[in-house]
């Protein structure tokens, strides 16, 4: 079951303020609408599955720094501060030489031990990190599932 719920304000833009014309408007930041899913302990902490989200950009840094000012429990929820906030002692060890490419988001961009950030099912470290560009209809998950042990 999936619920629409709130949408974020648009921000006025230049052409608002420069009357009917617009000739005067310069251009602005286009906004994006995105659907943001929610799991685990998101879903909880929000109370929702799935809700549209506009904002002023169109970078996953530009939605998450606007969701984050609105909902600040989501960022301490996912977003690492350290590298130790980011990795599990339990993971296994890397080999020394690793397969393909990859990649880890910079400290302050990483998300705690078992939260994960996807942009249409794909890992934002898998794609551009936070640069990850979204466009209209993009569906980004936050992702927080629950542990549970024996």
């Amino acid at each position: 079951m999936s619920q629409t719920t709130e949408t974020a304000e648009s921000p006025p833009t230049d052409a608002d303020a420069s009357g009917a014309d617009g000739a005067a408007a310069t251009a602005t930041e286009a906004e994006t609408t995105v659907t943001v899913r929610c799991t685990g302990h998101v879903r909880t902490e929000l109370d929702v599955y799935e809700f549209e989200y506009t904002f002023a950009g169109d970078t996953l840094r530009a939605l998450l720094d606007e969701l984050f000012e609105e909902y600040p429990q989501l960022q301490d929820m996912l977003i690492a501060e350290t590298e130790e906030d980011a990795t599990h002692s339990g993971w296994a060890p890397a080999p020394d030489e690793l397969p393909g490419t990859w990649t880890k988001n910079p400290v302050g961009e990483q998300t705690t031990t078992y939260a994960r950030i996807l942009v249409n099912g794909h890992f934002n470290e898998n794609e551009n990190g936070f640069d990850t560009k979204l466009e209209e209809g993009d569906r980004v998950a936050l992702v927080y599932p629950f542990m549970f042990c024996c």
